[in-house]
Formats: C-alpha cells, structure tokens, sequence
C-alpha cells in the first residue's frame, strides 16, 4: 500500500476491522540494504520476522504491532512509501 488512492475508505475500513488500540501486522518486500529503513518506521521491541528471498536479494517483513488508532498505520505507510522499491502487502 504504498500510495492509498482513498486514505479516507481505508481508514474507515480499518475502523470497522479493528477495535483500537488493536494489534496490526505490516508486511513489506524490500531489498536486503533497506531493511533498517524500514525498521527504523517502528519503535523498537516490536515483533519483526524476516525472510529472505531465495537468492538473498530482497527480505520480506512481517511487523506485528499495537497501533492506536487507523491514522497511526496509515503514517507508517505514508512513511514507508518515501523507501524506493518497497512493495507494501
């Protein structure tokens, strides 16, 4: 979700999903020079796995974190946008 065509749908979808604060899990693509990037997005002790693509080029992400409320994730993908090549799942 690297550029939310309709910010105010996808707020008003994750408000029906989710009861805040409420646990949330992000999932990006990058290449492996970028994983800090996008780590640096998120306080630190959060729940982050990472695997590595076959030939070790690009790390797949999955942070799992509390989020407040819906303008809160959609900071971090407003953030994470501005990392060139990332793929936002």
């Amino acid at each position: 979700m690297p550029y939310i065509e309709d910010e105010q749908k996808f707020k008003d979808l994750l408000n029906q999903e989710y009861s805040w604060p409420a646990r949330y899990r992000f999932k990006f693509i990058v290449k492996a020079s970028q994983v800090q990037e996008v780590e640096d997005l998120f306080a630190e002790g959060v729940d982050i796995v990472h695997k590595p693509s076959s030939g070790g080029k690009y790390i797949s992400l999955s942070i799992q974190v509390t989020m407040g409320n819906a303008e809160e994730i959609i900071a971090i993908y407003t953030a994470a946008a501005q990392i060139k090549g990332i793929i936002s799942l």
